[in-house]
C-alpha cells in the first residue's frame, strides 16, 4: 500500500474510532471521495491493533478488571465484581457479533457501503444523539450498569454495522437515553469496544493469514503506531470534554454537516 494511504487512513481511523462520528463511515469515504484504492484488510488490521492498544492503555484499570473477570469465570467464581463486569460486556457484545456474521454471510455488508447509506446514517444518527443528550438525565454512573442496560446497549451496538452510524455514537446515544452521565456513557461505550475491536482484528488477521499476506509487517507496524497515537489523543480530548460538562453538540453539528454533504454528493 502507498505510504500516503497508510498515514491518512491510520490517522482517520485513530481519530474517529472512539468519537461519536463513525470511523467506518470515514474509512469507506476515503476511496469514494479521493479515488484512491480501497484500503483492504491489511489497513483494517493495523488500525484495529492500534486503536485496541489505545483504549486498553487509557482504561487500563478496567481492561485489567475484564481479564480478571474472565479468569474468575473460567474458575467458576461468577459472583465477583470483575466476573459480573465481564459477563455484562460479553452479553453486550453478542448482538454485534451475530449481526455482523449474518451480514457477512448474506453479502449485505458490502451493499451497506453505499454513499447515500453513509450519508443518511451519519445525519440521522447525529439527530438521535442530539435528542438523547438533550432529554437524557445526568444521574447514573457506570457502577450502576445493569443487565437490561447491557442488552439495550448491545442491541444498539449492532446497528453500527451500518457505515455512518458510529459504534461509539449509537452506544453513547443509548446510554444517554438510559440516564448515564456523558463521561460514564462514553466509558461504557469504550469498554464495549474492546471485545468488538479484538474480534474484528482476529477475523481480519485470519483473513490475511489465509491469503498469505501477513508478511506486510512494515505496513502493519506503521498503520498500528499511527492509529494508536491518534486514537489515544482523540480519546483523551473527548473524555476531558465530557468531564468538563461539554454536551454532545460539537459532534452532532459535525455529523449534520458531514451527512448533508454526503447526501448532496450522493443525489447531486
Amino acid at each position: 500500500m502507498d505510504p500516503f494511504d497508510i498515514i491518512a487512513l491510520a490517522l482517520i481511523q485513530g481519530i474517529t474510532e472512539f468519537l461519536p462520528v463513525s470511523s467506518s463511515g470515514h474509512l469507506v469515504l476515503w476511496p469514494l471521495l479521493t479515488g484512491r484504492p480501497d484500503q483492504g484488510v491489511t489497513m483494517d488490521v493495523a488500525a484495529h491493533l492500534g486503536t485496541l492498544a489505545a483504549v486498553c492503555l487509557y482504561f487500563k484499570r478496567e481492561a485489567g478488571e475484564l481479564v480478571t473477570g474472565l479468569a474468575d469465570v473460567l474458575r467458576g467464581r461468577t459472583g465477583t465484581n470483575a466476573a459480573r463486569l465481564f459477563g455484562l460486556i460479553a452479553l453486550a457484545t453478542l448482538p454485534a457479533l451475530v449481526a455482523g456474521l449474518a451480514l457477512k454471510l448474506t453479502g449485505w455488508i458490502d451493499a451497506l457501503r453505499a454513499l447515500e447509506v453513509i450519508g443518511w446514517a451519519t445525519l440521522l444518527g447525529g439527530l438521535l444523539l442530539w435528542y438523547a443528550d438533550r432529554v437524557g438525565p445526568q444521574r447514573r454512573d457506570a457502577g450502576g450498569w445493569r443487565l437490561h442496560d447491557a442488552i439495550l446497549m448491545g442491541l444498539a451496538q449492532a446497528l453500527a454495522l451500518v457505515p455512518g452510524t458510529s459504534r461509539s455514537g449509537i452506544t453513547m446515544t443509548m446510554a444517554r437515553f438510559l440516564g448515564f452521565e456523558r463521561a460514564e456513557a462514553a466509558r461504557l461505550s469504550l469498554l464495549m469496544a474492546m471485545p468488538v475491536i479484538l474480534a474484528a482484528g482476529v477475523l481480519e488477521t485470519a483473513g490475511l493469514v489465509r491469503g498469505g499476506n501477513l508478511a506486510l509487517s512494515g505496513e502493519l507496524a506503521l498503520g498500528a503506531a499511527l492509529s494508536f497515537v491518534a486514537a489515544l489523543g482523540a480519546l483523551s480530548v473527548m473524555m476531558r470534554m465530557f468531564r468538563r460538562d461539554w454536551t454532545m453538540l460539537p459532534f452532532v453539528l459535525y455529523r449534520l454537516a458531514l451527512g448533508l454533504g454526503l447526501l448532496a454528493l450522493a443525489y447531486g
